[in-house]
């Protein structure tokens, strides 16, 4: 158990990440294989791609990260399931980060299998444009949000870093409440934007599993960032999803980090209730009377190894987790006088 929430099922997996290991490959089910491909020189260490084997078909979820070393483990993996890169008929990635989608352009060229996401993800910062002119937009935005001019450099957006150079543009697109177009599997896709804008997990009924991406993770609360960009309120948006990917306790989620549980209805309930404490904080904060901006009332946040600890895309992180929670809270009423945008419409609240 972790807690009273979720009940372990991978125990191997669960060691693996308490050791600081790569865990091993596994073979969930019949036709199911966990292959972890590594996460160099992050906290993360690596993402559990997914081997899903029909009858004639077999589709790869989340690939991983782009590297000689991510590859041969995910060789290695597909090679102990008795599967090659030609036997591969599409790559599901949940979603655009790169230590998701990374591997897919790679396995694509070796396969020809296709490549799909969720409807509305996006690929990040487009590659044509003005780098200068978006870095001068978001410095603009980092000084709305009150980041001092001396942090300003740090956690201002590399558009070379945020871009989908080398990452696979999809073939296919899915819609919530579609499947997979893969022979002998039954795979319902789920809709659930949050963590990023075109997020999606995969249901397989027949045999009792959730792939979850980063939506639901078994100890992690994912990072819910509101960007210039995106979504005009990630968090609620989020909340919607949890709602719709919570069905119930009984099937094995299959996340794409630390480990497999079952339990999905009470995690679901837990990261509600850890991000509606996480806005109540927020709401103390504002009462308070001293914090008038995204940056003072991040300061006074909670985190978990203190504020001083945040640094660089860290911070620009948390900055941006500090400001869905003052969206959300102008949404649903709270007096909310801090600014989160630039242009605001008549009428709207200062967020």
């Amino acid at each position: 158990m972790s807690g009273a929430s979720i009940t372990v099922t991978g125990h191997d997996q669960k060691a693996a990440w308490r050791d600081k290991v790569l865990p091993a490959v596994e073979q969930v089910r019949k036709g199911v294989w966990s292959i972890p491909v590594p996460f160099p020189n992050h906290p993360m260490r690596y993402t559990l791609s997914y081997l899903l084997l029909g009858a004639d078909d077999a589709v790869l979820v989340d690939p991983g990260w782009a590297s000689d070393v991510g590859w041969q483990h995910l060789a290695a993996g597909l090679a102990q399931a008795d599967v090659g890169f030609s036997e591969l008929t599409g790559v599901v990635v949940t979603h655009r980060h790169a230590d998701h989608l990374g591997l897919a352009a790679r396995v694509r060229e070796a396969s020809g299998a296709w490549v799909a996401l969720g409807e509305h993800e996006t690929l990040g910062v487009p590659t044509d444009g003005d780098d200068a002119a978006r870095i001068a937009e978001d410095r603009s935005l980092l000084r709305l949000w009150g980041v001092p001019e001396n942090r300003l450099d740090e956690v201002v957006v590399d558009p070379k870093r945020l871009t989908a150079r080398g990452l696979a543009e999809p073939d296919l697109r899915f819609a919530g409440d579609t499947l997979v177009p893969a022979a002998g599997l039954r795979l319902r896709v789920v809709a659930t934007p949050g963590h990023t804008p075109g997020h999606i997990c995969l249901v397989d009924e027949a045999r009792g599993l959730i792939f979850s991406g980063d939506h639901v993770l078994p100890r992690i609360t994912p990072n819910i960032s509101f960007e210039i960009s995106g979504p005009v309120n990630p968090l609620e948006d989020y909340y919607e999803s949890l709602n719709l990917i919570g069905f119930e306790d009984d099937m094995e989620v299959c996340p794409a980090h630390e480990y497999r549980f079952s339990g999905m209805r009470r995690r679901v309930d837990q990261l509600q209730a850890d991000n509606r404490a996480r806005s109540a904080e927020v709401v103390k904060i504002l009462a308070g009377g001293s914090a008038h901006s995204i940056w003072e009332i991040a300061r006074l946040l909670t985190w978990s190894r203190g504020w001083h600890s945040l640094q660089g895309p860290v911070l620009r992180l948390a900055l941006g987790e500090t400001a869905s929670h003052v969206v959300y809270l102008a949404s649903q009423g709270h007096d909310v006088q801090v600014p989160v945008r630039e242009a605001m419409p008549a009428g709207d609240a200062a967020w």
